[in-house]
């Protein structure tokens, strides 16, 4: 295939370099530092002790790339609105759009689910600007399990988890999916084919979209959050309001919000993505994790005053620090 990897960071890096290096033709659209180190030599990623290397067109524009089999969108979710415009020239009839990317995707209930199936979401999504620019039916959605961090500019480090779940957001098997997972299982990532993928991304969002702002605004690593008693507490509140959204948008857990988090308990003294994106200074992904619930709760009518707390604490950190530059309602 050809593939277009938008966003060279950590998670690009490690979709990127290995399919590169299982035989694929991969372009990266990429700015600045890592720019110039993908043009200059080639793309790096530390995985199982060792180093191993991909060669890759680089370029800032997407005229300079053009059509894509496979276009994966690895960046954060901040800089999408503004990116996604300009990916015209990579995109084509029967290009697959893989968002690789943290919390509630523009696409999430477009694709059916619940009491609001069809819904906008515009607090992903405010002008509608990404879903003109990337076409719904072209999207599979995908969840990734993966610990990686950047290291230098175009190298990233692997330190743990090599799962990724695949599925079209209608939840239909289709020979689009099986060829991707089939592509992505060949280059040695462990390939999950999900009929319910807006459930495993709601899943993942339930433990994410706690740990990881509390995180930001504290500079703590997870396992202090989880000692404190009242913040773990604070941490179920969330957590169980999330649960009475997920089950009216078809997206039900039944699993208990403590047990979630003796899972998150066993990674040990880790820096979430957030974390560290407030430590390099750049923009955090309120809206993904945080707005995007808020805007499905208040659409249902669902009272969520911890969640509520949660996102103004972690938008007036943000602000202040100038990390989020956007004015949402939500």
């Amino acid at each position: 295939m050809k593939v277009g990897i938008v966003g060279a960071g950590a998670i690009g890096t490690w979709l990127g370099v290995r399919l590169a290096r299982s035989g694929h033709s991969v372009s990266v659209l990429a700015r600045g530092a890592t720019l110039d180190a993908l043009r200059a030599g080639p793309w790096r990623l530390d995985i199982d002790g060792e180093t191993v290397v991909a060669s890759v067109a680089a370029a800032a524009q997407a005229t300079d790339l053009g059509r894509q089999d496979l276009l994966v969108l690895a960046l954060k979710g901040p800089a999408l609105g503004t990116v996604a415009p300009l990916l015209a020239p990579m995109i084509g009839p029967d290009t697959i759009i893989c968002p690789a990317m943290n919390g509630v995707p523009w696409w999430f209930m477009l694709g059916g689910g619940g009491e609001l199936a069809g819904m906008a979401l515009h607090s992903v999504d405010p002008d509608g600007s990404i879903e003109r620019a990337l076409p719904f039916d072209s999207v599979i959605g995908s969840v990734v399990h993966a610990s990686v961090a950047i290291c230098a500019p175009a190298h990233a480090v692997h330190k743990a988890g090599n799962r990724l779940i695949l599925g079209e957001p209608d939840g239909a098997p289709s020979a689009r999916l099986a060829s991707l997972a089939d592509a992505f299982t060949a280059a040695g990532f462990d390939i999950e084919s999900s009929p319910h993928v807006r459930k495993d991304i709601w899943y993942k969002l339930w433990g994410d979209m706690t740990m990881n702002p509390i995180s930001a605004f504290t500079g703590a690593t997870c396992d202090r959050l989880l000692d404190d008693p009242l913040v773990a507490d604070f941490v179920l509140g969330v957590m169980a309001e999330a649960q009475e959204i997920g089950a009216r948008i078809g997206c039900p857990i039944a699993e208990h919000g403590r047990d979630r988090m003796a899972v998150t308990r066993q990674l040990g003294a880790f820096k979430t993505s957030m974390l560290q994106d407030v430590e390099a200074g750049r923009p955090i992904e309120i809206d993904q994790l945080l707005s995007a619930p808020r805007e499905l709760a208040e659409c249902l009518g669902i009272a969520t005053p911890n969640l509520d707390l949660l996102t103004g604490l972690t938008r007036l950190f943000a602000r202040s620090h100038g990390l989020y530059p956007g004015c949402n309602a939500f």
